[in-house]
Parts: C-alpha cells; sequence; structure tokens
C-alpha cells in the first residue's frame, strides 16, 4: 500500500465552489462550479456533494456565495434559512451554518466583508480535514496489520474536505504500515459504498471487496470480518447514532457474531441538545432512488414505495466511539459529555 492520496471534493476558487460531482462515479470524474446560492442548495439536496461534513463545508461556502450575488445582509440571512432546508439529518449543516451565521455581525462591520466570511469559510473547512485526521489517528490504534473491516456507505475523503472518517481511520492505518483488507456494503439504494467508496479505497492500493447488503450476514457468519467501522451523520447525547439507511441492520448483525462496532465521527456529527436517537430527524426521499436504477424501473407500476436516507443505531450496539477528542466506550453518556465541555 502506498500513502494515502486526497481526494478535492470541494474546493473554493475565484469563480466560485467547485466540487466533484459524486452522482457521476466511478464512471466519470466531473466538477461542477457553483456559482450561486440555489446551485450549492440544489447540488446538496441531489447528492452532487454528500457526507455530513462535506455538507457543512459547502454550505458555509454558500454564505459567501450568498454574498458575492446579492451583498444585503437580509439576502445573506435568507440565503442561510435555504441552506438550512437542503437536507434534515446531518447536523454538521446545521453546526456550520450557525458559525456563519454568528460571523455576519463582524463581516457586515468590515471594510472587507467577503474576505471575513471566506476566512472562516476557510477556517471550517481546515477544521474539518484536521478534526478527521486527528480522529483517524486514534482509530488506527484499533487495528493491526492483517485485518478486514467491513463498511456502509461512504465516510471516506469523499464525504469530507478529502481525508475521511470511517476511511480515515482505514487511511492512518495504511501510513503506519499497517495492510488493513476493507469490505465494502454495496449500500442501496444509491449504491455509496459500491460506487464511491470501492472508488476511494481502489485509488489508494488497498483490498476492497464489495458485496450486497444482504451478503453482509453470511459474510460475518464466516468469519471473515474483524472490525465493522461506519460514520455518522448526527449523535445523540446518549450515543444513538444515525447514519445511512442499514447501519442499524449491520450493528445488530455484529452484535449477534461479536464483532465490534465502531462509529467515527468529528465532534461537529454529535448534537448534545437531543438526549435520544429518537429525536433525530430521518430524511425521507424521492422514491424513484429505489424504483429507478440507471433509469430502468425496478418494479411494476402502481405499488408503493417507503425510502428513509437513514437509520438510528441505539448506543447499545456500538462498542466504541471515535472522534477527534479520544475513544468513547460504553456506557457514552458522561464520556460525550465530557467532550461536549
Amino acid at each position: 500500500m502506498g500513502k494515502h492520496i486526497p481526494v478535492e471534493t470541494i474546493v473554493w476558487t475565484e469563480r466560485g465552489l467547485v466540487i466533484l460531482d459524486q452522482r457521476l462515479l466511478p464512471i466519470e470524474e466531473k466538477y461542477l462550479l457553483l456559482a450561486t446560492v440555489s446551485e450549492i442548495c440544489a447540488a446538496i439536496r441531489l447528492l452532487a456533494v454528500r457526507g455530513a461534513p462535506a455538507i457543512g463545508v459547502a454550505a458555509a461556502y454558500g454564505v459567501v456565495t450568498a454574498y458575492r450575488e446579492n451583498n444585503d445582509e437580509h439576502n445573506v440571512r435568507e440565503s442561510i434559512s435555504l441552506l438550512r432546508k437542503t437536507r434534515p439529518t446531518a447536523v454538521n449543516l446545521f453546526h456550520a451554518l450557525d458559525v456563519m451565521e454568528r460571523c455576519l455581525d463582524t463581516a457586515f462591520t468590515s471594510s472587507d466583508t467577503e474576505r471575513v466570511l471566506l476566512e472562516r469559510a476557510r477556517a471550517i473547512q481546515e477544521e474539518d480535514i484536521q478534526v478527521c485526521r486527528e480522529l483517524a489517528r486514534y482509530g488506527a490504534g484499533l487495528l493491526t496489520d492483517g485485518d478486514t473491516v467491513l463498511t456502509h456507505c461512504n465516510a471516506g475523503g469523499l464525504a469530507t474536505s478529502g481525508y475521511g472518517t470511517a476511511l480515515g481511520v482505514i487511511y492512518a492505518a495504511m501510513d503506519e504500515g499497517k495492510t488493513i483488507n476493507v469490505y465494502v456494503d454495496e449500500t442501496r439504494p444509491l449504491l455509496q459504498g459500491g460506487r464511491l467508496t470501492s472508488w476511494e479505497l481502489a485509488r489508494n492500493g488497498v483490498k476492497v471487496t464489495v458485496i450486497c447488503d444482504s451478503m453482509a450476514a453470511e459474510v460475518l457468519r464466516q468469519g471473515r470480518i474483524d472490525y465493522v467501522i461506519v460514520g455518522a451523520d448526527r449523535i445523540a447525547a446518549n450515543g444513538d447514532t444515525a447514519n445511512k439507511i442499514g447501519t442499524y441492520g449491520l450493528s445488530v448483525l455484529a452484535r449477534e457474531h461479536s464483532v465490534p462496532f465502531y462509529v467515527a465521527a468529528p465532534l461537529t456529527s454529535f448534537d448534545f441538545t437531543l438526549k435520544t436517537g429518537g429525536e433525530i430527524p430521518i430524511e425521507e426521499r424521492d422514491p424513484g432512488e429505489i424504483y429507478r436504477v440507471y433509469g430502468l424501473s425496478q418494479a411494476p407500476e402502481g405499488v408503493s414505495f417507503y425510502n428513509p436516507a437513514f437509520d438510528v443505531t441505539p448506543a447499545g450496539n456500538i462498542s466504541a466511539i471515535i472522534s477527534e477528542k479520544g475513544i468513547a466506550r460504553p456506557p457514552f453518556a458522561d464520556a460525550l459529555a465530557r467532550w461536549n465541555r
């Protein structure tokens, strides 16, 4: 294995925000220029940019874009409201917008408002990169040379500013000279595991095996997996964790087969205002994501579909939570409260 190759997920340029369009991977690597708030909102809603930390960073640059479009403070605040409505579950989005909104008073009393806003957005992005590396360093200590990890969805550079959370742990272990093998759930309905995680890991020289979501139980039963590591979109104060739909089922399987189940996430993914995962809002998406795959219908006309984008893994199914503050083990409430100080 070589050194980790960063992914340029989000790049600010003089022309505006540039993102790698994740809807097209792995077939095509295409970058989009987003020069308006409406374009950034659409990119977040339609998953051109996705992953809890990444959409927070994109939204922060959305505030800068709003000022560029119309430098009236009321317009900027209206744009922040629009950005808040793009996706409901990942708390990083709201954290980043809260930070940018608190910056407005200082920015609008400055002689260079755009510079102040841009510096703050860049700081959010740099912080994301740094904390991902810190949490990855803690998580790498849990892995030994030759381990095999199972992961779900994509919690790598594509979901962040370029390093990753769950995949960041694997990259950090690689940098320590460890060989880590990875099984990847394809992650229906949009295949973020099969399309995105396998693309990321393969370009970094990691041995990747893609499986259908329904195969995870058999793979665990066969003893092929040493650890399950996933990311998170929102973590409640007691450790209950919302992540891509299918994560809860995977946690049940891991527990049944005595395989440690780890969650890796920055503190910006924690929502200490929520006591339990039952309070986490769960996004329900267009059913077309289920019944149309590459333009082909997967079910007869007239049947109903249910498409929640996330589920909640109870804290009792989680062996450890990894953040830039270290590693917390159950019961989580006290340790997470210390992280919140």
